[in-house]
């Protein structure tokens, strides 16, 4: 076990990128630089690998183990790291579950099997078997990862609460259930346990709302760039200060409308992108079936960051306030 085996899931997570040279191997360099850069941003409370913002569908067991031990080694003495569990089957998740453990993770972020996409959400066991087999195989905490209804993969609210009653291990949800109504509902009965379970947001498209909810941390990509004004939000709300909230909020705006435009998935691409746009990677390489985006949009990016005030030197926090 790592460091912080003691680690809860809450405050502000951000999801990091993974830097890859020219021939879409994995850039060890750029990424230790990227992970130290996020990694100094005051306020947060642990980093996020080997999950959606650093492309864990388009990375092999090896590179995963890879990825944690690098991050390990680079931020891994100052800050819980938590590490994705990405699998369609509950036996790799559990294989992957040990295999973090064993290298030093502080927690676990739990993805739901793509496996179960159609029709799982009528066989409330399958979710349960699948929690169950990863909880077999680790003591560490787990972070439940709730998508929306429309995938097909979201866990029916009383699916949920049978998880979370029944797999102890169960610390946190990261909730993107993308439903204002039933994120509130979250937020209120899972926070309001006799063991509360913590409820991460990433409605990053509407953050300041959701935290305003209640939710008691977020986990988001978008943290790898804008890590220092997730944290003064975060802040903000929990300080009751609606208007520093607001301005905070303002810049925020632009780049999340840039972040989360249609195609939804090139969200991370975008990021990338704008990480280069700041001089803080050397180039944005994605693997396929991900592809390079277009010069028109990457001068969008850099529209929404010059918006937002964002600039390769600037003091977010300080700018912010």
């Amino acid at each position: 076990m790592g460091r912080f085996k003691h680690y809860l899931p809450a405050g502000v997570i951000p999801a990091t990128l993974l830097a890859f040279a020219d021939d879409m191997s994995i850039d060890e360099t750029e990424s230790r630089r990227h992970l130290a850069h996020v990694a100094g941003t005051r306020g947060i409370s642990a980093i996020t690998v080997n999950g959606h913002a650093s492309e864990v569908h388009a990375c092999t067991f090896e590179e995963q183990k890879r990825i944690l031990a690098i991050s390990l080694t680079e931020v891994g003495d100052d800050l819980p790291l938590i590490s994705g569990v990405y699998a369609d089957g509950s036996l790799e998740a559990a294989r992957i579950a040990r295999m973090a453990e064993a290298e030093g993770a502080s927690a676990l972020l739990v993805f739901p099997p793509n496996s179960m996409s159609m029709g799982g959400q009528l066989r409330p066991e399958m979710a349960l078997t699948h929690f169950k087999t990863i909880a077999d195989a680790t003591d560490l905490p787990l972070i439940l990862f709730q998508y929306p209804v429309a995938s097909g993969l979201a866990y029916p609210f009383d699916t949920l609460m049978k998880l979370v009653d029944e797999v102890p291990n169960i610390r946190a949800i990261k909730d993107w259930c993308a439903d204002p109504q039933l994120h509130e509902r979250h937020i209120r009965t899972l926070q309001g346990l006799e063991r509360p379970v913590t409820v991460l947001t990433t409605h990053s498209t509407w953050l300041m709302a959701s935290l305003a909810m209640g939710a008691n941390g977020l986990l988001s990509g978008a943290g790898s760039v804008v890590a220092d004004l997730q944290v003064a939000l975060f802040e903000a709300v929990k300080a009751k200060d609606l208007s520093r909230a607001q301005r905070i909020n303002d810049r925020l705006y632009p780049v999340q409308q840039a972040f989360y435009a249609p195609p939804f998935l090139d969200m991370h691409n975008r990021m990338k992108e704008c990480l280069v746009l700041l001089g803080r990677l050397n180039r944005a390489v994605v693997r396929p079936p991900l592809v390079k985006l277009p010069p028109a949009e990457i001068k969008r990016l850099r529209s929404a960051l010059d918006q937002a005030g964002i600039g390769p030197d600037s003091a977010l926090v300080q700018a912010a306030e």
